[in-house]
């Protein structure tokens, strides 16, 4: 049987935190960058997590490649993939989307949820807009991008 490509553990194990792109990637072979997500997600020993609003975000991204999506869901369903909420900071979100004009509600969980799991590093494709949000208000994010 083949290894699951992510593995359930508490919260506080948390050391990576995905964006939508990676994830898109690694499921759909046609996606631009399919190589690298699956080149960074499959060989990581660490659990995963993302949340509730960037999970969306990856289900609408795929929602015409069904069996990407199935395979996504399924990463979910089998607690490979946590989802995090965030929403119980709707303020700092708020704050978030008021302060970067670029920044999408997706983003701005990830932000959110970067400051509750300072440790964990986001894993992005989107290098343009992570490299200028902050987190605690002035500190970098700690990305893995291509």
């Amino acid at each position: 049987m083949a290894r699951p490509i992510f593995r359930c553990v508490k919260v506080s194990a948390i050391n990576y935190l995905v964006d939508a792109g990676p994830v898109v990637g690694l499921f759909n072979r046609q996606d631009q960058w399919h190589a690298w997500s699956a080149s960074v997600l499959t060989v990581l020993e660490e659990p995963l997590a993302t949340t509730e609003t960037v999970w969306a975000e990856v289900c609408h991204l795929l929602r015409t490649a069904r069996p990407c999506l199935l395979a996504a869901v399924n990463a979910v369903r089998t607690g490979g993939l946590r989802l995090l909420p965030v929403w119980e900071q709707a303020d700092r979100i708020s704050a978030l989307l008021e302060k970067y004009p670029q920044m999408d509600a997706g983003d701005a969980s990830l932000v959110v949820l970067s400051e509750k799991l300072p440790k964990a590093k986001i894993i992005t494709t989107d290098v343009r807009d992570f490299t200028i949000y902050r987190r605690f208000r002035n500190e970098s994010l700690p990305l893995i991008h291509p």
